[in-house]
């Protein structure tokens, strides 16, 4: 039981107590010294002092206590604004500067003006999208944003394009309808996902990427199963855990939170490549 509790109960049971104890030592002890009279008009005047002494005492307390929680609660609250700030960074500026820096590469290595033309505007778009994604990290500062209307599948799509033109093979096998999802499933697995594919860019080597989403049918019993897999070279356990790898903690974190299942199998368990899966079985309706 918590401090706050028992100080509650403490306050609750102390006058209680107290007629308690006085009534048993009044009529075992004191009834041949303290007429009934004289114990009547005691009564109340015990109880109003021991409520004056250590009930006061206890309130105060408790106006401690509860001060100290609130506290907590606020340190917590301010905690996880700054924790949701840190994946809207993640999840938009972080990735678009990431591919900003892949398309001035491939500017780099242009090797006539239609190229470097067709590659400036590629750059313009890329900016564009930093730019909203700062306009919205400060909407987020200030008011939670509505995100139930993301075009999800488009922004998939959209990465997977970006991939193409990087020189990744990104193919796309989404079977799963957007009516199978609220917009907060939308929102977390759209994050997981996008995140997965810019892992692929930035660390696997891979020449091909498969994003997999089918429904319950033919997901052997689950609501949904989507996988992103790739032929790279893979990572070992303790990689993919270490120190600085918040992509993998951010996507676990998200898929946990929704009750999901999720898992990273790579070099130990697969003879090349890394497949991330997520997995809503069909009790977490």
């Amino acid at each position: 039981m918590s401090s706050y509790k028992r100080i509650k109960w403490f306050i609750l049971w102390t006058p209680t107590l107290t007629i308690a104890l006085w009534e048993y030592l009044r009529h075992t002890i004191l009834l041949p010294y303290v007429s009934m009279e004289l114990g009547n008009w005691l009564t109340p005047v015990l109880v109003m002092t021991v409520t004056a002494t250590l009930v006061i005492k206890l309130f105060r307390m408790l106006e401690e206590t509860n001060e100290s929680l609130q506290q907590a609660k606020s340190a917590k609250a301010a905690f996880m604004e700054r924790e949701q700030l840190a994946r809207e960074l993640h999840d938009g500026i972080s990735q678009s500067l990431f591919l900003l820096s892949v398309k001035l590469d491939k500017l780099e290595q242009a090797k006539d003006n239609e190229q470097v033309m067709e590659t400036a505007q590629q750059l313009r778009r890329t900016v564009r999208h930093v730019y909203e994604d700062v306009r919205q990290s400060i909407a987020s500062l200030r008011s939670e944003p509505s995100r139930t209307d993301v075009q999800w599948m488009q922004a998939v799509r959209e990465m997977a394009e970006e991939l193409r033109l990087g020189g990744l093979d990104a193919q796309l096998d989404w079977r799963l309808g957007d009516s199978r999802l609220s917009g907060k499933e939308k929102v977390e697995l759209l994050a997981i996902v996008r995140e997965a594919m810019l892992n692929v860019q930035k660390h696997a080597h891979a020449t091909q990427l498969i994003v997999r989403a089918v429904p319950e049918s033919e997901s052997n019993g689950a609501d949904f199963h989507c996988t992103i897999t790739d032929d790279g070279i893979g990572a070992l356990p303790e990689q993919l855990g270490a120190k600085g790898r918040y992509g993998i903690r951010m996507m676990r974190d998200r898929a946990e939170a929704m009750g999901w299942q999720f898992h990273v199998r790579s070099r130990d368990e697969l003879t090349h490549g890394t497949t991330v899966e997520v997995i809503k079985e069909a009790s977490n309706r």
